[in-house]
């Protein structure tokens, strides 16, 4: 007889183990379980039935794999854990005897440290793992730079995040490995590549954060410390694979007034700034100081020895430099060409990232009060331009103050234009005042004046654009995310109507233009017709209103003469009358012709203008082609139609659904189209 199995030894049952189980198994509280589990990587399973995973008859909710919370019993932060609780029970217990001074002495030289080193070399056995994990890692800790300190953010963990952001802004800002950016109306999104891994993250906009209280900061605090080892690890290793100093120099003064990126100081590779060693805060100025004369020499020599190391394959490299310079004229990066219509378009080779980097190099810019001044230094310093100047009131770090500097190329401004009203529209160079120019309309001649778009512009296209496209109040181009590729039936609001629109929807456009200018013409021959005949009533009021007394004699003298309608004047009623029964026959075959050939026919006006004629050819027009869409498209349903019947069911249906999401997409680029050819009828 073959054994009875057990109930929750095999199956689902045994796989699975609800969030319960696994506090109790654990010995935990539920706070530091969830802390476990977000240091560990263990996330929450759903399992195909609930019922026989939960081993019981309420249908739990959470659940894990078995395997993942055995894992965690061999975790020594269990065991810091422990300690924490023991320590709080002692602390506890000397408040209760009122030994506060034990109590403090218990917190401060017993509370056990947990550090996530050992955490982030297992979660991520290699560097490329980390940089993978880190886009997450990232976003949180740029919103957590520039939230407010309260209660719940300690302002030690903002500084914090801060530190670390601007220690791997320095490191794309030298490596020129930002690639695209984006302006969001939830921030700003940055992609950037690091060892061909893409990494994107969003910073928010420089705005006062309201903290509310339905957000959980506990375990937003576990994430941010668990993020802020992995970052660590990832900027130490970057730097040091440059050949840069980690931790760099941070200086305090220059960040107290607003410097940032300013307020890091690199070593290594020639980019050491000199600074005042009182501001430094890394332990390091101490050390540098040379007290004797023997200690200089012996640091001029190890100088002299890393120069002469430095020489040697600089002369090597400046060798193969005039080689590559000599087969430079024949490395022409080729261009695709499209060979024939609906052939395959393939995306065009950019220039190198070398080049791409140095796009803003051989400017200088100046960022006016109103512009966002720490997206906009960011990537200008990353793509390469050295001379970065802002107002004072911006804050430290900026390469001059002076607004009316001569060696400004570009000032980027976001406010329109304002003239001064006792400054004429043009000013010659030649006269003597003109440097006066800027104190009087704001303009310095010779400078380009640009809005913080182009910048972003610039970048996703890797070129620079027209600055006239985007000078103080003008109707800048459309900022599209450079992640999104239009498609070909999608709205690209960079090309023009004629470009995207179809054969049948621009004639509809032209006949449906071409009806409402005839209605148009109509209803201004109407409105001058009900005009005459208002003066003509008018001119006839005033007839009937007036005495004329000298015509009294005439009319008496005609009624005296009248004898009667003579056999003439009846003829010519007769003949009246025959004329507007064939007017009225002839209109009703003009109206039977119309509708057999499948125009419309309108009846001329009565002033003898030509409106309704030309209405009514145009609107049949328009017509007939409308008939003839609708003929076409019903052949092209038809057709379609017994192409379906071939199909198995399991096809038809799934054919189905992209038709069904096809027609979604194309009828709002249809709309789309239609609102903009609106507006540019408006603007006309």
């Amino acid at each position: 007889m073959a054994k009875i199995k057990k109930r929750g030894t095999s199956g689902q049952a045994k796989n699975f183990i609800t969030r319960t189980q696994a506090v109790r198994k654990l010995q935990v509280s539920l706070p530091d379980f969830r802390r476990l589990c977000i240091y560990k990587g263990i996330y929450p399973r759903e399992p195909r039935n609930k019922k026989k995973a939960s081993k019981t008859s309420t249908a739990s909710t959470t659940f894990y794999y078995t395997k993942d919370i055995q894992y965690l019993l061999h975790e020594p932060i269990l065991n810091k854990f422990r300690d924490h609780k023991a320590l709080a029970k002692k602390i506890a217990r000397s408040l209760g005897r009122g030994e506060v001074g034990d109590a403090a002495r218990l917190e401060k030289t017993t509370k056990p440290r947990i550090t996530l080193d050992h955490i982030i070399k297992e979660r991520y056995p290699t560097f490329v793992d980390a940089l993978r994990d880190l886009d997450d890692a990232l976003s949180l800790l740029f919103l957590f730079a520039n939230l407010p300190s309260t209660s719940t953010v300690p302002p030690k963990t903002i500084s914090l995040c801060q530190r670390l952001c601007l220690e791997f802004e320095h490191y794309l800002i030298i490596t020129h490995s930002l690639r695209k950016s984006f302006i969001s109306i939830k921030g700003i999104y940055y992609q950037a590549t690091i060892q061909g891994q893409d990494i994107l993250w969003l910073v928010p906009h420089k705005f006062v954060q309201r903290v509310t209280g339905d957000v959980d900061f506990r375990i937003m605090g576990t994430f941010v410390e668990f993020y802020t080892t992995l970052l660590g690890f990832v900027n130490y290793r970057l730097f040091t694979s440059i050949g840069l100093v980690y931790p760099p120099k941070f200086d305090t003064k220059s960040d107290e007034r607003g410097g940032e990126l300013s307020a890091i100081i690199l070593e290594g590779a020639g980019v050491t700034k000199e600074r005042d060693p009182d501001q430094l805060t890394n332990g390091t100025a101490e050390e540098d100081g040379m007290s004797g004369p023997h200690e200089r020499t012996a640091d001029i020599q190890r100088q002299a020895d890393q120069l002469a190391e430095i020489s040697e394959p600089l002369e090597e490299s400046a060798a193969t430099d005039r080689v590559m310079d000599d087969d430079a004229a024949t490395d022409a990066i080729d261009k695709f060409e499209v060979q024939g219509e609906g052939a395959d378009v393939l995306d065009q080779p950019r220039m190198s990232d070398t080049e791409a980097g140095l796009l803003f190099a051989p400017y200088s810019f100046f960022l006016s009060r109103e512009t966002p001044r720490q997206p906009l230094e960011f990537l200008l310093r990353a793509y390469g331009c050295k001379r970065i100047s802002w107002d004072e009131v911006l804050g430290d770090g900026a390469f001059t103050n002076d607004e009316n500097d001569p060696s400004i190329t570009h000032q980027v401004v976001d406010r329109p234009p304002v003239q001064h009203p006792d400054v004429p529209a043009e000013l010659d160079e030649d006269q003597p005042d003109a440097q006066a120019l800027p104190a009087r309309s704001g303009r310095m001649p010779g400078r380009t004046y640009i809005q913080p778009q182009w910048v972003w512009d610039c970048i996703n296209q890797g070129k620079l654009l027209r600055p006239d496209l985007y000078a103080p109040g003008a109707t800048m181009p459309p900022h599209l995310s450079p992640w999104v590729k239009p498609s070909k039936a999608a709205y690209d609001p960079t090309l023009s109507l004629a470009e995207q629109e179809g054969e049948a929807e621009a004639e509809q456009a032209g006949l449906d233009e071409e009806e409402q200018q005839e209605l148009d013409q109509l209803a201004a021959a109407a409105d001058d017709n009900a005009e005459v005949e208002v003066e003509d009533d008018l001119d006839s009021d005033a007839d009937h209103g007036m005495d004329v007394a000298s015509g009294d004699s005439d009319d008496a003298s005609e009624v005296e003469d009248f004898g009667g309608f003579g056999s003439d004047d009846i003829e010519a009623l007769a003949g009246a009358d025959e004329d507007e029964v064939e007017d009225t026959r002839t209109q009703d075959q003009k109206e039977l012709e119309a509708e057999a050939a499948g125009l419309i026919y309108t009846e001329p006006s009565p002033n003898g203008s030509k409106n309704g004629g030309l209405a009514s050819s145009s609107m049949g027009k328009g017509e007939e082609l409308r008939k003839r869409a609708a003929k076409k498209r019903k052949e092209e349903e038809e057709e379609l139609e017994r192409r379906k019947m071939m199909m198995s069911k399991k096809k038809r249906k799934l054919f189905e659904k992209m038709a069904y999401s096809n027609r979604q997409k194309d009828d709002e680029a249809a709309k789309l189209r239609s609102k903009r050819r609106q507006l540019e009828k408006g603007k006309s």
